[in-house]
């Protein structure tokens, strides 16, 4: 199946946009033919380069950032916390010590773990 592109001119009317469209319209179409077509607007190839140029630049200047911690370990931490406030009480000194003790996990991760860029990750 062949595609041609039309223009669409006054009054609903299509003309080829390009000289093969004009020769298949010429050669291959009698009067009164019908016609069945999936009609698409081109994209305008001025933003769409714009846009691939923006997100390389943003690529650029990106530094992968992710928690060392998971968040189901943060919730599992988080939910122990609270019960053992719930026994003990003081909720926010035991959570301020867990939240130290998720930091400090985390920077020992983060030492055997290198970020690697991929723009796959970048463009989500």
């Amino acid at each position: 199946m062949t595609q041609h592109s039309f223009i669409k001119i006054s009054n609903d009317t299509l003309r080829p946009a390009t000289p093969a469209a004009r020769e298949y319209l010429h050669s291959k179409v009698k009067w009164g033919d019908v016609l069945y077509a999936d009609f698409k607007k081109a994209r305008n190839p001025h933003f769409h380069r714009k846009y691939f140029a923006l997100l390389n630049l943003g690529y650029e200047y990106w530094e992968p950032t992710g928690g060392t911690i998971s968040p189901e370990e943060k919730a599992l931490v988080r939910g122990y916390v609270q019960f053992l406030a719930h026994f003990a009480g003081s909720e926010d000194v035991l959570q301020s010590a867990a939240d130290e003790y998720l930091a400090g996990i985390s920077k020992n991760r983060a030492q055997n773990i290198t970020a690697t860029k991929s723009f796959d990750a970048f463009r989500r």
